[in-house]
């Protein structure tokens, strides 16, 4: 594609490195923000810029926040004795619109993937796991990807956190997963409201899914 400026072009290139946005697609957004005010430009680069610099990781979940601790982490009316296992920050949005959900929260940011060079080390399971040995979480819900991916991580963590529970903590810990009403592999976020709800609401011990 010939462009009638440098400017236009650079603008172009970067916009199409997010996901999902081709070159077509960045080049409408780019005309977009030049048609308009100088103001959307600027409103939406200083929004990206603050977002880059200023936002910060739940010191307890893992989940972005505002603060050092999100406002789940902070809210004493929801039951801190649960936590919801998932991937990223999108399946705790997607968990949350389906208000079927009271618990609380461990975001990984990631999962286990040899292919891709993820290993349990690159992802947040040593803060789960000493989260697990307060002594203070009486189930993990596993909301994990049901792809070989995320099945190879639900195994990993439930064989990791039944030996913490034996070996440390002498109590044991429920380990449950979302009902299959989630398609074979579908990603959490992907699911709609209703299926997401019920799979919650209606897990199931790990153990009787995987044996």
């Amino acid at each position: 594609m010939d462009y009638p400026s440098l400017l236009l072009e650079n603008a172009v290139n970067e916009l199409s490195k997010l996901p999902g946005i081709g070159k077509r697609t960045a080049l409408r957004y780019a005309l977009y923000l030049l048609k308009h005010e100088e103001i959307v430009t600027k409103q939406l680069a200083e929004s990206i810029v603050k977002l880059r610099h200023n936002i910060k990781f739940c010191e307890i979940c893992n989940s972005i926040s505002d603060n050092n601790t999100c406002f789940i982490c902070e809210d004493m009316k929801r039951n801190h004795s649960l936590v919801c296992v998932v991937e990223n920050i999108r399946d705790v949005m997607a968990i949350e619109n389906t208000h079927q959900y009271n618990g609380v929260y461990h975001v990984l940011g990631g999962i286990i993937s040899p292919i891709d060079g993820i290993s349990a080390k690159d992802i947040d399971i040593e803060h789960l796991i000493s989260r697990v040995r307060d002594g203070k979480i009486s189930e993990l819900i596993l909301a994990l990807p049901t792809t070989i991916e995320g099945d190879t991580t639900s195994f990993y963590i439930n064989k990791i956190i039944t030996k913490e529970c034996s070996e440390l903590l002498n109590k044991e810990i429920k380990i449950s997963t979302i009902a299959r009403g989630i398609a074979i592999g579908d990603n959490i976020e992907f699911a709609d409201e209703i299926t997401l709800g019920r799979s919650i609401i209606n897990r199931l011990p790990f153990d009787e899914i995987y044996q």
